[in-house]
């Protein structure tokens, strides 16, 4: 027989534990045998009780004990019992099993015992072998043990179920766990609704839902009901897990039961609830029901509820919400008072949200730099930039420094409304203060230059500072490949292009869109389409904007052809077009006196989902008036008023004027098209 090694995790405090459990449990039993199950205590009881401590009784466990501590169990160990001599009974059995420390050799006694004529086991001693099985980790042994343990016709004792539970949820062997409890509750024995809590408990843990409403079904059944701490712990679960719909009932049976979740538990289904589309409603009336039920929101229920209400435009409400939780004592946290101002400044309410900020600092609450931040950024949206550097001043002056986020808001600040050199100043400010400015930093400010047309310095900028940090990225590069291809220097665009390669730099398909735009509007066709060859060829991921900027330019130099080959693969490669690619397609055709190609287009648009708008229309109309085929365009033009979308005037003027063979269709196209200006 393979020998078990005890498992790294297993300690002196573990066992030091058990060993002292089963010793209350042998205590217990030996003044059982004492009382010989009688109630009374009388003189005759005192001296049966003295006898089983004897001296004897204790040197003959401590002779078992010494030749048991010789080596693991052999045949020389057993001769070594057998020459003892000694009489063994239940106390002297438990107290050597108390003190061994190798379960194997626990086992081996325990059988020996057992051998001996007219001797029985108690289940404590059973109890005491599965607990060092479980601690040393021997759990092949521990099934051998108990299959030949019930065998024998020996029926467990509650208590060792609960023993074997536990041991089987530490271990982690969850289908022994299921298992075990099945042979528990059919074994006849006693149940109790703690058995079940801490089943389903554990069941719960992990997520086996099916399972928790089976053994929920058996043990209302049977007439126990789970704690309120059980039920919580489910409907969390379930929340966390969305099977919402057994929540509802669970809070039914709770309430049949006179119980209510806790306010961990309700926070949670409050949460799930604010996710959802259209149940606020049922959120603020579980709020209702937690009063009423003695269970007080805390800052976290109402932080959840106000932010659902800013979600959802209710501004007003979330304020009044947010007062009410202040009224009631509790003090708003950082969060707390983010998702207000949060919630403010996303629906450019900035100068409410500023208001709100100077009340909540005025109640001494502290706020984290993030809400700092989303203020900054949303003044300076607003063009309030006196308020947005009061803002980093008093900031400052509650502590709270400015860190990356703050130092990028103002620098993207600066580069939008033509400032770079402060930004550029603000770098320098940012390496002096110990914040590194980091790729969007230095990003910001590139892209700052090349806005203001200062090319040569951005390039400059690239070398002397981001480069020499590696801040320089794919990002970088198309930024100033498309500022050089804006400036029509499609050559140095070029060489950057190559240069990227040569530092590591992998091209994305901005890079390769910028640049074979930037070459086709310099007339370079033939290299425009020869980088999009190489760019097939790297295997550059290719989205709808790359084959939107090659089908434009090759439908503007005439190769159709090509356009739709290059179509075609789009939609091979399962590139879903959208309105752009339908609208330039249509555009093109109807320019090139094409109109008929162009309505099967526009067809086709339908069939893939893809809704035209007004440019698809007067593209369309305009090339089929273009080419005579004025009874095509009205029938485009009826599409287009039923779907509510409103003609430009130049169109709607040549749809009145236009020749049209019938009179009466014509003076109604008038009329209606007229109506729908003035409209």
């Amino acid at each position: 027989m393979i020998l078990a090694k005890r498992p790294p995790w297993s300690s002196q405090i573990t066992r030091f534990c058990v060993i002292h459990t089963f010793s209350w449990l042998v205590s217990w039993r030996r003044v059982r045998y004492s009382s010989g199950g009688g109630s009374n205590a009388t003189a005759d009881t005192s001296g049966r009780l003295s006898e089983l401590f004897l001296p004897a009784r204790v040197h003959v466990s401590g002779a078992i004990g010494r030749a048991l501590e010789r080596g693991r169990w052999s045949d020389t160990v057993e001769q070594e019992l057998e020459r003892l001599r000694v009489d063994v009974d239940p106390f002297v059995v438990n107290r050597v099993l108390r003190g061994m420390s190798d379960s194997e050799t626990a086992v081996q006694f325990y059988w020996w015992a057992e051998s001996r004529p007219g001797f029985d086991h108690t289940q404590f001693a059973i109890a005491y072998i599965v607990s060092l099985l479980f601690i040393d980790g021997n759990f092949f042994l521990l099934s051998e043990f108990l299959e030949r343990v019930t065998s024998q016709g020996v029926a467990l004792h509650r208590s060792l179920y609960r023993i074997l539970l536990s041991g089987y949820v530490r271990a982690g062997k969850f289908d022994m766990v299921i298992q075990t409890f099945d042979q528990m509750v059919t074994s006849g024995c006693r149940e109790f609704g703690v058995d079940y809590n801490r089943f389903i408990g554990v069941l719960i843990k992990n997520c086996c839902f099916d399972l928790v409403e089976k053994y929920y079904g058996i043990a209302l059944e049977k007439g126990f009901c789970l704690t309120p701490f059980t039920y919580s712990r489910w409907i969390s679960a379930l929340c966390q897990s969305g099977r919402i719909g057994l929540v509802e009932e669970l809070l039914a049976d709770m309430d049949k039961f006179g119980c209510f979740p806790d306010i961990w538990a309700c926070n949670i289904y409050v949460d799930y609830l604010c996710r959802q589309q259209n149940r606020l409603l049922d959120a603020l009336k579980m709020i209702e029901k937690m009063a009423a039920n003695g269970i007080d929101p805390d800052v976290v229920t109402y932080t959840t509820v106000v932010a659902c209400l800013c979600d959802n435009k209710q501004f007003a409400a979330a304020v009044e919400f947010w007062e009410e939780m202040v009224g009631r004592g509790l003090k708003p946290d950082a969060i707390a008072c983010g998702v207000l101002i949060f919630g403010f400044c996303k629906n450019d309410k900035v100068d409410d949200a500023f208001e709100l900020a100077s009340r909540m600092l005025s109640l001494d609450l502290e706020f984290s730099v993030c809400i700092y931040n989303a203020l900054l950024s949303g003044l300076l949206r607003s063009r309030s930039i006196s308020k947005a550097f009061k803002i980093i001043s008093f900031m400052r002056s509650k502590g709270c420094e400015p860190d990356i986020v703050t130092y990028n808001i103002l620098i993207n600040h600066y580069c939008d409304t033509g400032m770079v050199e402060k930004a550029e100043k603000m770098i320098r400010e940012m390496e002096k203060s110990g914040v590194n400015p980091d790729q969007y930093s230095y990003n910001q400010v590139l892209k700052g230059l090349c806005k203001a047309h200062q090319l040569d310095k951005a390039f400059g900028f690239v070398s002397e500072h981001m480069e020499v940090g590696g801040f320089c990225d794919v990002v970088s590069c198309n930024i100033l490949i498309d500022a050089f291809c804006k400036a029509k220097r499609v050559n140095s665009a070029l060489k950057l292009f190559k240069e990227m390669a040569y530092k590591g730099i992998q091209a994305d398909a901005v890079t390769y869109g910028t640049l074979i735009n930037g070459l086709y509007s310099v007339g370079y066709y033939n290299l425009a389409e020869e980088i999009f060859e190489q760019m097939l060829k790297a295997q550059v991921t290719l989205n709808v904007n790359l084959y939107n900027i090659m089908l434009h330019n090759l439908c503007k130099v005439g190769h159709f052809r090509q356009a739709q080959s290059i179509f075609s693969q789009m939609i091979q490669e399962e590139v879903s077009p959208d309105i752009i690619t339908f609208n330039t397609l249509i555009y093109w055709l109807g320019k090139s006196s094409r109109a008929i190609e162009a309505l099967d287009l526009f067809r086709d648009m339908k069939a893939r989902g893809v809704e035209p708008d007004s440019l698809t229309f007067r593209y369309l109309i305009g090339g089929l008036l273009e080419e005579g085929k004025a009874t095509l365009a009205y029938e485009v033009w009826e599409y287009m008023m039923e779907n509510g979308i409103v003609l430009d005037r130049d169109v709607s003027d040549r749809l009145i004027t236009g020749p049209d063979p019938k009179t009466e269709t014509r003076q109604a196209a008038r009329e209606t098209v007229g109506k729908r200006i003035l409209d």
